[in-house]
């Protein structure tokens, strides 16, 4: 029974879970693309969309706040640098809707 669950939890505790979470995110940023189950592809949007808006406003305290999302490894900085450099320039103009899931 899943009653009051708003998220899957993929069989994995917690930490595992967000650990996952953030990979994915990161592989996102850094790559543009990922390759992934449909499930995880949704579970990881929510987080990668609103680390692309913390991007988009650019300030000293949005960017902690997306260093403490995605954690503070030198991976993290790294996809946080290009979400704060390369990212917001493409998005823009765009108020939303920022990823994108494919069937293969």
């Amino acid at each position: 029974m899943r009653h009051r669950s708003a998220y899957k939890n993929f069989s994995r505790h917690p930490s595992h879970r967000r650990a996952m979470l953030r990979n994915m995110v990161m592989n996102l940023v850094e790559h543009g693309r990922i390759r992934t189950t449909i499930q995880k592809a949704k579970a990881a949007r929510p987080m990668a969309e609103k680390l692309i808006t913390l991007g988009k406003k650019g300030t000293l305290h949005h960017r902690r706040q997306a260093i403490e999302a995605l954690g503070s490894t030198v991976a993290a900085k790294r996809a946080v640098r290009k979400l704060f450099a390369e990212l917001k320039d493409r998005f823009a103009a765009r108020n939303g809707g920022y990823t994108r899931i494919l069937k293969l």
